[in-house]
């Protein structure tokens, strides 16, 4: 999810009454809540599709989940300590309990995976034991109206706890609610997949934009070009949101030329292992691309696609496109 989403999830979940186990509590909690996305800076060292087979992995896994809480704890008793020796430390602020510290920061950080599991776009919750991805399927990767559920809360704990109300139970209602509408969209997922994709071997419910309720189908087609993972041959279909059909076109290697496509191996291969309904297609200059079905829509066709180079093309594409 975004970063906005994890932020005031952890807030949420302080002003349900965490906040008052100990001093820089909230700190503790929306921090935690965001710490697993340092494998951002992997774009510092990383070249084109090449972040998409790093990212969510090894700060998203379970030795993350023990470690990056306790340098968040750490990090926040050593400012406290050293506010305190400065005398720069605020007189309201509650006493630091590094225990409480800890578990807070366990508590945001362990948020983080679980809502990142949710969408389309996928997890390695097991890395570095295992580099299997896993899928909710559940909200899109940007959902304005768990947004407005957790924002509405946070704001009504506020000014109840500015106007000395239970603050507290404002909180635990944003939390009780924010449950019940990923709860919904779980059963809006399982009945797309289980009930509409109910004739077919494979269907992927991604939810869209606003439109909780919608989920676009993908079924991917049994052709397949790799072996690990498949790439798609001919048309995978995307059932839209309004019944109709976008399917991407049959892919015709004889209509590409591949000379100048510049792309690396090892794009390529982590765009692969990132991709879930992986599938080739001719861009506007006739030259290969990768595309996922599960990011075909205009707007998202640049960030989540690769060239293939002359070397790859010849390797991947058979001269019969039937073998």
């Amino acid at each position: 999810m975004d970063n906005l989403t994890h932020s005031l999830v952890g807030a949420v979940i302080g002003q349900a009454g965490l906040k008052r186990k100990t001093g820089l509590a909230m700190p503790a909690l929306i921090i935690g809540a965001n710490l697993p996305d340092v494998d951002a800076a992997c774009f510092l060292w990383l070249e084109g599709a090449e972040h998409l087979g790093f990212r969510r992995g090894i700060t998203h896994g379970p030795i993350a989940w023990v470690l990056l809480p306790l340098v968040l704890a750490g990090l926040l008793y050593g400012w406290d300590r050293w506010q305190a020796r400065r005398g720069k430390r605020p007189e309201g602020r509650l006493p630091v309990h590094f225990g409480w510290l800890y578990a807070l920061s366990f508590i945001g950080c362990l948020t983080h995976p679980v809502l990142d599991w949710l969408n389309v776009y996928g997890i390695r919750l097991l890395e570095p034991f295992s580099s299997r991805w896993f899928y909710g399927d559940v909200l899109f990767i940007i959902d304005v109206w768990l947004w407005a559920i957790l924002g509405i809360g946070l704001w009504l704990s506020l000014r109840r706890e500015k106007h000395g109300g239970d603050w507290r139970k404002a909180g635990q209602v944003a939390m009780a609610a924010a449950v019940a509408y990923i709860g919904t969209n779980a059963i809006i997922t399982w009945h797309a997949e289980n009930v509409r994709g109910a004739n077919f071997d494979q269907a992927i419910a991604s939810p869209v934009p606003l439109a909780f309720w919608e989920r676009e189908l993908i079924i991917p087609n049994s052709g397949v070009l790799d072996e690990r993972p498949p790439l798609i041959l001919s048309q995978t279909i995307i059932d839209g949101v309004l019944g109709s059909t976008e399917q991407p076109p049959a892919f015709d290697a004889s209509q590409c030329g591949t000379a100048s496509v510049p792309a690396s191996d090892s794009e390529v291969s982590a765009f692969l292992f990132w991709s879930r309904v992986p599938f080739l297609e001719c861009d506007e200059s006739g030259r290969i691309v990768v595309r996922d079905a599960r990011y075909y829509h205009p707007s998202a066709r640049g960030r989540f696609s690769v060239l293939l180079a002359k070397s790859q093309s010849e390797r991947l594409i058979p001269t019969d496109p039937s073998s």
